[in-house]
């Protein structure tokens, strides 16, 4: 089918289901139902929410010591497939594996096409924040996605990354705990900062944010 309407999809995909653009939450059923399933895009983005990832300095990485790095932060298992991704704007590779006993980004990718025919790759999530951060164009950047209970945040100031970390928080007020945490750390002042989520926030979660932070954004 000829693409129409955005030249663009984002998708994001969690252990619950998937979810694109600003849409709301969708389970597995919904892949071959959805009607921007059925068209193409000249650029596709496929994140996973996936806790197993590093970010390295480009100049300590290697292609022989990946799965060490990898290994010093998060548990795999000898099963787990270690891929990375080089980040360009922090001159750093992430580190990652998408091994979190789900196959629906596997089946995403393998429905909704690019114009040139090829999948999408399945990158992490916290690739496409990193990435984001480079569209932000106030000086306190603090993006976060929250999902499944997992808060991954990356935080930086002008051109420079501070943080970017995944933390285990079994509901929102923990992972609130850990932005504030961090943002204190840093010195940063939230009541001069925005914060930006890729996931969907619910109305409570939100009005919380927008207690502390000059503006709450959905990108």
């Amino acid at each position: 089918m000829p693409a129409t309407g955005s030249s663009l999809l984002s998708i994001q995909v969690s252990l619950s289901g998937f979810s694109f653009n600003s849409s709301p939450w969708f389970g597995a059923e919904r892949i071959f139902t959805t009607p921007e399933f059925l068209r193409r895009y000249e650029l596709v983005e496929i994140a996973l929410l996936t806790p197993k990832c590093t970010l390295v300095p480009e100049s300590f990485f290697s292609e022989t010591v990946a799965r060490t790095l990898l290994e010093d932060v998060c548990s795999l298992r000898d099963s787990d497939v270690v891929s990375w991704v080089r980040v360009p704007r922090f001159s750093s590779v992430l580190i990652y594996s998408n091994s979190i006993d789900e196959s629906l980004s596997k089946a995403i990718a393998g429905t909704v096409l690019m114009t040139s025919g090829e999948q999408a790759p399945v990158l992490p999530e916290m690739y496409y924040l990193l990435e984001a951060s480079g569209s932000c164009e106030e000086y306190n950047k603090i993006l976060c996605s929250y999902m499944d209970g997992w808060l991954y945040l990356v935080i930086a100031q002008g051109r420079s990354l501070c943080l970017a970390n995944v933390y285990r928080a079994q509901d929102f007020t923990t992972a609130e705990y850990f932005i504030f945490l961090s943002l204190k750390r840093l010195q940063m002042n939230p009541e001069v900062s925005t914060i930006c989520f890729r996931t969907p926030l619910d109305i409570e979660a939100e009005m919380s944010l927008y207690r502390y932070f000059k503006s709450v954004v959905r990108i």
